[in-house]
């Protein structure tokens, strides 16, 4: 980093002193990051926001005095601030971590311990700091309870004529997501999923996009024969891969192979094999995100002969992966977010 630019100010924010040294150390040996100060509860966070200004907040789900979803409303409503949401792995903290991308936050990591270490911590958080630094903060969305549709998905498998969907994001990709698929009919193409998310997040992701939307949405497993009515969401540190099997049917593949774009699962890896596997048969989708990952699979799928649709950048929260699938020449539509979803059903209606 050239000296004399400004640096991204954070604040973290954990009732754990041994969780906000590690954090602190992680973000101290990045030079153009600098952690402003600490807080163990949001009462404390609240003093320090007003007096230190941070461009970031790290955040802890579960602390005393003040639960962190409340605080984040709080914080949402009178001094919006990026925030990224460092939780356990416990079934209700991912919950409730999944709710707060609801809410707001712009990202969610797990805490080391467990199968997550201090080393993926290391790697991950500085790269997403720098994402949400760059993010644009959005308004709540209506509650998905007020939308909720009572269609039952259909169980019909796909046949060698239709048509495969592929959806690509990161940073603000859970929100952007959820809103297109929440507008989607039941009886829809099966639609496969690749959001950055660690792993132990991706499951109650995906329980929550099936309990607020007319598809079935469900965590791949590997194995699985697509079907109609049918979302696929790409489990946290694995690549999730479509190929054909040998009577003609679209199969998915998990794949534990090497980092791509510094990402498992990636969505270049994702949209690479639909290209393979489906060419014209498929539609691919690129939302908001840093970095350049699922560009280069867009262009395959384009060259393939797929549709392409790339959200928009002031509909972004972070507008890279769309902006280099876009200058690429890769995608055949730039489109708002609330106009994907009508794009993906006039899709599967003329195909």
């Amino acid at each position: 980093m050239t000296a004399g630019l400004p640096r991204t100010r954070v604040l973290v924010v954990d009732d754990s002193a041994i969780v906000r040294k590690v954090i602190s150390d992680i973000l101290a040996a990045q030079p153009d990051i600098e952690v402003v100060g600490t807080a163990p509860d949001p009462y404390v966070a609240r003093d320090k926001i007003i007096a230190l200004r941070p461009d970031v907040l790290t955040l802890d789900i579960e602390m005393p005095r003040m639960d962190g979803l409340t605080f984040l409303d709080r914080l949402m409503r009178h001094y919006p601030l990026p925030v990224i949401v460092i939780s356990s792995l416990t079934q209700s903290s991912t919950r409730a971590a999944l709710e707060a991308m609801n809410r707001g936050a712009v990202d969610v990591l797990a805490k080391p311990g467990g199968p997550y270490s201090v080393g993926d911590l290391k790697e991950d958080l500085p790269r997403r700091i720098r994402a949400a630094s760059q993010a644009r903060l959005r308004q709540r969305q209506a509650d998905p309870a007020e939308t909720q549709t009572s269609a039952t998905p259909s169980a019909r498998t796909q046949r060698r004529a239709e048509l495969l969907l592929a959806i690509g994001a990161s940073t603000g990709g859970t929100q952007a997501i959820e809103q297109v698929l929440r507008g989607l009919p039941a009886d829809m193409p099966p639609i496969v999923i690749t959001q950055h998310i660690p792993a132990g997040f991706s499951a109650a992701f995906a329980q929550r996009l099936n309990q607020i939307c007319a598809l079935q949405v469900l965590e791949a497993q590997g194995g699985e024969t697509l079907a109609h009515g049918r979302a696929y969401v790409a489990p946290g540190n694995h690549h999730l891969v479509v190929e054909r099997s040998a009577s003609g049917l679209w199969r998915l593949r998990l794949d534990d192979g090497p980092k791509v774009c510094y990402q498992r699962p990636s969505v270049d890896v994702m949209f690479q094999s639909v290209a393979l596997s489906a060419g014209p048969q498929a539609c691919g989708v690129l939302l908001t995100g840093m970095g350049s990952d699922g560009a280069e699979g867009m262009l395959a799928l384009r060259r393939a002969g797929a549709h392409t649709i790339a959200q928009d950048e002031d509909s972004c929260v972070v507008f890279g992966m769309p902006r280099e699938a876009i200058r690429l020449g890769a995608a055949q539509q730039v489109l708002p977010l609330p106009a994907i979803t009508g794009a993906l059903t006039r899709t599967s209606v003329l195909h």
